[in-house]
């Protein structure tokens, strides 16, 4: 399907939850009351196979590149509060502004979490929230520690009250409404990451049903449930925007998650934000998927995710994978923000593939974790392994017949296992190619 003439220049609204699990929407079959986002994948296009990073710095460095995170070093693949990218980096935004759109931020940075190092040098007219990871959704503080005040606007520092949730869409909404040409609105939430606390009335929403037989799993599920129903319903709220502002066919939504749910919340990783907070021994959910948050099992790595643009793309599932590093070259080739490829890029223009047009070829993914562990996946084989690369590190599976990753095929198939390991050889060869001067060793 071509892109219609008067579309050509679409607004694109990203929205990126925080450490939400593959399971943890009611379109997965969730418990978790997401209307807004099963209509979404409803009515749109639902990536089944859509992969991100393990942990919240790369994903977002990803989509904002094209690139794979250990491209900018090895900080880069983790959490960091360091800057990431070079100075004067052209990001998906900056290329955007360039070709004309207003382009704001709206929520959690989290890619150099001094205000020096904010959105606004790399792309963003307008930017709110976080400048650096989660925080607490009241005190908007992050852990304890240098970078613990970082709620700010346009890189001031500010305090406000109000929940994180509301302040977050409504600063978009105010945003999105003003402007008078074509639009990129990138909204990363905090939700659903700890600390999990939800408006009461989202948390009593839950209270007639019982999920957990130990209470304190109980009442941790229902806040987590409540806080992504809160999410959700701020999500709604600029779908909602969109028809009243009579944008919603002019504009690109897509909603994915950073990297997938964890479980259960450790105390001490808890209580590092101010203020009092509750224990949350049950959390998010990425079952049929192995695996969590930080690690390259399929539950780290692949979240849900949905494209929507009304009028221009059909209902549909694809099933083939996608990955984050795609979406700038994507977005870069529907704005005519870029003309030809970038041959830094990583990823590459998946819009025939949305689409409907053409099925996309067999391509590598690959992953670099912390500079220690790293995955690659070419058609259905997916091998993870150690920064060594030695065997007893080394799982290899093959996903079509084995989703779950139950099955290691490494001692059986050590042919294609190395063939796997070369191509991760390959890719650590082009990391640290644009690291910073100033990075972390």
């Amino acid at each position: 399907m071509t892109v219609p003439e008067q579309a050509r220049r679409p607004n694109i609204l990203y929205l990126l939850a925080d450490d939400l699990g593959w399971a943890d929407v009611g379109y997965h079959g969730s418990e978790i009351r997401t209307p807004n986002l099963d209509r979404l994948a409803r009515d749109g296009v639902e990536l089944d196979q859509h992969y991100v990073c393990p942990m919240c710095t790369p994903t977002r460095a990803s989509l904002l590149t094209g690139r794979h995170p250990g491209r900018f070093g090895r900080h880069a693949t983790a959490p960091s509060n360091a800057p990431v990218l070079p100075d004067g980096y052209e990001t998906l935004a900056a290329a955007l502004r360039n070709a004309g759109y207003a382009t704001g931020l709206f929520g959690k940075w989290h890619l150099g979490s001094h205000p020096r190092f904010g959105p606004s040098r790399y792309g963003f007219d307008y930017s709110y929230g976080s400048l650096a990871g989660g925080v607490d959704p009241y005190s908007h503080r992050y852990k304890e520690g240098e970078y613990s005040h970082t709620w700010h606007r346009n890189g001031e520092l500010i305090e406000e009250r109000g929940h994180v949730t509301d302040l977050i869409v409504q600063e978009a909404l105010r945003w999105m409404e003003a402007q008078e040409r074509p639009w990129f609105c990138y909204v990363p939430f905090t939700a659903v990451h700890v600390p999990i606390k939800a408006p009461e009335e989202w948390i009593d929403a839950y209270c007639d049903r019982t999920y957990d037989a130990d209470p304190a799993r109980d009442r941790s599920y229902k806040m987590y449930a409540a806080y992504a129903s809160h999410m959700d319903h701020a999500i709604g709220r600029m779908i909602e925007s969109l028809h009243r502002t009579l944008q919603v066919d002019d504009t690109i939504v897509v909603f994915a998650s950073d990297n997938g749910a964890i479980p259960d919340s450790a105390t001490d990783t808890i209580h590092r934000y101010p203020g009092r907070q509750e224990e949350l021994p049950r959390l998010g959910s990425n079952l049929p998927l192995r695996g969590r948050k930080a690690q390259l099992y399929e539950g780290g790595i692949r979240t849900p995710a949905v494209i929507s643009w009304p009028g221009t793309l059909r209902p549909a599932t694809v099933s083939r994978p996608i990955q984050v590093v795609d979406w700038m070259p994507t977005f870069a080739g529907l704005t005519g923000a870029v003309t030809a490829e970038d041959p830094r890029w990583d990823g590459r223009d998946v819009w025939p593939l949305i689409a409907g047009e053409a099925a996309e070829p067999d391509r590598t993914l690959f992953w670099n974790f912390r500079g220690s562990e790293f995955g690659v996946r070419i058609g259905d084989l997916k091998l993870c392994t150690g920064g060594d690369l030695r065997p007893e590190k080394t799982e290899l599976f093959d996903l079509a017949a084995d989703p779950g990753e139950r099955h290691d095929l490494f001692q059986e198939s050590p042919g294609r296992a190395a063939d796997l390991l070369d191509l991760i050889r390959q890719e650590r060869e082009l990391d640290d190619a644009s690291k910073r001067p100033d990075a972390p060793p």
